[in-house]
């Protein structure tokens, strides 16, 4: 498996859109350390993870829509958040997620 810088490299020479998710903050028990990233190609093929898989998919669709409008975006979900709850994240901690597209 590739690490997701050098991935989203390879895309990026491809000519893909590629966006990039960096876990930068946890609290409490968090499934992921700060640090762990998850890199998204515009198709939707994605490695890595922030979060075991607990929010992925709603990390993924936030991924491509930076992907389509540029920018960036941060994440946080933790089990006061209702989305965390909807998106699977119910290990009693929070992990905030930063979202930027690869240029």
């Amino acid at each position: 498996m590739s690490e997701p810088l050098e991935l989203a490299q390879t895309w990026r020479n491809e000519g893909r859109g590629v966006a990039l998710a960096t876990v930068v903050a946890t609290w409490g028990s968090s499934p992921r350390p700060t640090g762990s990233q998850l890199v998204i190609r515009d198709d939707g093929e994605f490695q890595g993870s922030v979060s075991g898989g607990c929010v992925e998919g709603a990390v993924i669709e936030a991924a491509l829509e930076r992907i389509r409008e540029g920018g960036v975006r941060t994440l946080r979900f933790g089990v006061t958040n209702e989305m965390a709850w909807e998106v699977g994240l119910a290990c009693g901690g929070e992990i905030e997620i930063f979202v930027e597209r690869v240029e």
